[in-house]
């Protein structure tokens, strides 16, 4: 008796002692976690992560609970990311249920707000586990490092980026012409005493034009006209007339004034473009009438007879339009020659309010050394436009004075919001971090010529790099070889940094990153030389920066750093 009972219970002790041993739930192998990317990367400010993971086969006690967290570690820091939490068979919740015989598989998709201390960090998994109320403890599993911090150099490639300028409107020559009107009665061409002293006046501005020192005569012309009533031959022989009688006494006035000045003639038998215009403009009775008879008929003699059929009007027309129509109109046409450079840089230095607003803008991008001064002083004298404000926070944001550009460009706001103040402020926002104020000040921007880059600038800090690179275009730009760069377009990005107008260290050290992911040594070597040359404190960030892992070991490259 007391051997059958003794049998069965060493049975079940020893059934309990191997399945409480199996389910201690103890260290888990990093062999049985992946991660996606497998170096950990710095993207639109974020550091994303995929962790695929696996619990072995009859690990997971059926009455265990686990809340799985990534923690991403560095020296004097850690950042946790979004748990997820599972459960052995025997436990009743809504989690992920995890089978102890099969083990099972799992997911998790998490991010980190990247801070610079994580360019030398790792990820590890956290592990808080329990066996109905009892504590166990799981330790730490390394999955991955990190973090590479390519999109972060942004942040230093930005201050070259190109603000829009509040452009000049000046203009070295300007066309301007005079007019006026040597009118005739009707079938008459010989020009009345009246009308020769409009001839005279008109002369007198010629000669007032001819004598200035800044305006330069480039012709006259005379052009006749007849009214679209009469006929075409008729018509024909009248304008001609009042063309040879005009020109001729323009000529003499010209002769007595000892006015060189080429004179050009024409004449028009049947002003019709006239009398329309002169009747679209008018309030006379059925004026639409007479308008759609001129479209339908293209015939001069059916136009004529068909808007006489409208008899309630002609009288009208004849007396308030035709008269108008019966005329040469004179027309001097001359330019006026603006200041020269030298003197409108003269000026800028010595007496700026002798100039105007448009030659005071026109002056700071002849002296790039004073263009502040200068814009100072457009502000001064011209408080209520814009562009000298805007300008002003331009040089601010390319001097790196971005608290000051921000100054400026919201003066200029205030005065106009105009799409070159709202681009920059945009430029500042993102410099700043602000992303979705750059997003919103770059959609106020249409039509400046540097929006393209701007918003490839944005699209790098988005992490929306094939974007930023269509965005960019051609552009040779620091920002444009990032996003070249981060894109894996590298042949595209080796053109750009070449074409880079003004290299600076971190022109020099982008081509070192290039010349990591390319496997080219020695461009590694020579451009990070230069950038450190430039830029000592980039030795530092090399030294951790995970672009250049595999010449942690390598001498030529840790000489450099020293």
């Amino acid at each position: 008796m007391t051997k059958k009972l003794y049998l069965p219970l060493l049975m079940a002790m020893f059934v309990a002692l191997v399945t409480s041993c199996s389910s201690k739930m103890g260290e888990l192998s990093s062999d049985y976690f992946t991660v996606t990317p497998q170096v950990l990367e710095a993207v639109g400010g974020k550091v994303p992560a995929t962790i695929n993971g696996k619990f072995p086969e009859k690990y997971f006690n059926k009455k265990a609970v686990v809340e799985v967290t990534p923690v991403l570690k560095w020296n004097g820091g850690e950042a946790k990311g979004q748990p997820a939490t599972f459960q052995g068979e025997k436990v009743e919740g809504n989690d992920q249920t995890i089978s102890y015989k099969m083990g099972g598989s799992y997911t998790m998709r998490t991010s980190f707000d990247y801070v610079p201390a994580m360019a030398k960090s790792e990820l590890y998994l956290r592990f808080k586990a329990s066996i109905g109320n009892k504590a166990v403890t799981i330790p730490d599993v390394k999955v991955a490092d990190g973090v590479i911090s390519t999109s972060e150099l942004l942040g230093n490639t930005l201050g070259n980026a190109n603000p829009a300028l509040g452009e000049d409107a000046f203009q070295r020559i300007i066309k301007d012409k005079q007019d006026a009107n040597i009118m005739f009665l009707i079938q008459q061409a010989n020009i009345r005493n009246s009308e020769l002293q409009k001839a005279k006046d008109f002369n007198k501005g010629v000669a007032d034009v001819n004598s200035a020192e800044n305006k330069k005569i480039s012709n006259i012309e005379v052009s006749a006209y007849a009214s679209p009533d009469g006929g075409v031959d008729l018509n024909s022989t009248l304008a001609q007339n009042r063309e040879s009688n005009t020109k001729k006494v323009v000529a003499q006035n010209l002769k007595k004034s000892k006015i060189d000045a080429p004179v050009d003639t024409k004449y028009t038998a049947q002003d019709w473009e006239g009398f329309q215009e002169l009747v679209s403009k008018s309030n006379i009775q059925d004026k639409e009438l007479i308008l759609r008879v001129l479209s339908m008929y293209k015939d001069p003699a059916q136009r004529e007879q068909e808007i006489k059929n409208i008899s309630s009007v002609y009288k009208t027309l004849a007396d308030e339009i035709l008269p108008q129509l019966r005329r040469s109109r004179l027309t001097l046409n001359y330019e006026i020659i603006g200041k020269s450079d030298e003197e409108i840089a003269q000026l800028a230095a010595s007496n700026p309010a002798q100039l105007t607003l448009e030659e005071l803008l026109y002056a700071a991008t002849l002296d790039g050394a004073n263009q502040e001064a200068i814009y100072t002083q457009a502000a001064k004298l011209f408080p209520n436009d814009y562009r000298a404000y805007n300008n002003l926070g331009k040089l601010a944001y390319q001097a790196g004075s971005y608290d000051k550009a921000e100054s400026y460009l919201k003066r200029a706001k205030s005065i106009k919001d105009a799409p070159e103040v709202n681009m920059n402020l945009g430029l500042v926002s993102l410099v700043k971090g602000d992303k979705d104020a750059a997003a919103a000040e770059f959609g106020k921007a249409a039509g400046t010529k540097e929006l393209n880059e701007s918003m490839g600038n944005l699209y790098v800090a988005q992490g929306q790099y094939e974007r930023a690179v269509n965005s960019f275009g051609d552009a040779k730009t620091n920002s444009a070889a990032l996003a070249q760069i981060l894109a894996k377009d590298y042949s595209k990005a080796k053109n750009t940094l070449a074409g880079v107008t003004k290299k600076d260290a971190y022109t020099d050290y982008l081509t070192a990153v290039l010349g990591a992911r390319t496997n080219n040594s020695s461009m590694v070597t020579s451009s990070l030389k230069n950038a450190i040359a430039k830029d000592p404190a980039l030795a530092k960030k090399a030294a951790t920066d995970l672009e250049f892992s595999k010449y942690f070991t390598n001498a030529d490259f840790m000489s450099i750093l020293k």
